[in-house]
């Protein structure tokens, strides 16, 4: 297992800051002693300069741009598939080159991934142009308020879909929690999981037979309260090795 730290940041004020991240969440991770299994899984931390990755390995950011880097590069597969947990599409176009708020736009216009191949979960605050563009497109999601309707049904649903996929990357945007248990985000948005929900669909989706990389992004140690946010990062992170 390895795990790859990326301290990258647009810069914006938005989200500077998330360039801390990978660092700190490192810190964190190393007073985790095990994890709900009681297991203390053994893990490497290397730069993001690393040549060869195996199925598994976790990516740090950095901004949730750095998700459209990754899977360009790893998933050359037709049939590749993403699952994004995110409090929102990001499919909202803003520049030339993909950011964090448009990443997965520039995945689906570039025809690195095919939108039936998108699963997002968490979303609940889109603009209405996003909307738009994941009815016209057909993308699969699950917005929070469906996921608290029977969230063990969704989880069936959601692993349904997902193995579809000849190959799976499951990115994690911190704000997919509500901001009482992360607040150290750049985009604040209420009505997110709660830690314990999202653990629960994690440790479950994480049984996935396809998966080949994840990550977690948008952590902001600047922002954060008493490096909740930090800690929890940590804690997802050690319940996927």
């Amino acid at each position: 297992m390895k795990i790859v730290k990326i301290p990258h940041s647009e810069g914006t004020d938005v989200n500077k800051g998330t360039e801390k991240a990978p660092d700190e969440i490192i810190k964190q991770l190393n007073e985790c002693w095990s994890n709900e299994n009681f297991q203390d899984n053994k893990y490497e931390v290397i730069n993001s300069n690393i040549k060869e990755l195996h199925d598994g390995d976790i990516f740090i950011g950095g901004d949730h741009s750095i998700s459209y880097h990754i899977f360009k590069k790893f998933f050359k597969n037709k049939n590749a598939g993403i699952l994004i947990f995110d409090a929102h599409p990001d499919l909202f176009e803003h520049f030339n080159t993909p950011i964090q708020t448009d990443w997965l736009y520039f995945l689906i216009k570039e025809k690195i991934v095919k939108p039936e191949n998108i699963i997002l979960v968490g979303i609940r605050n889109p603009d209405m142009k996003e909307v738009q563009i994941m009815k016209d497109y057909k993308i699969k999601y699950f917005t929070t308020r469906a996921l608290f309707d029977n969230l063990q049904d969704s989880c069936d649903l959601i692993m349904e879909q997902a193995r579809q996929f000849s190959e799976l990357y499951i990115s994690i945007d911190i704000d997919s929690l509500d901001p009482a248990f992360a607040p150290g985000t750049g985009y604040i948005e209420p009505g997110g999981l709660s830690t314990r929900e999202l653990l629960y669909l994690i440790q479950r989706i994480k049984l996935l037979k396809n998966i080949k990389k994840y990550d977690l992004v948008e952590v902001n140690p600047i922002k954060d309260i008493n490096l909740i946010t930090c800690k929890t990062a940590a804690k997802i992170i050690k319940e996927l090795i």
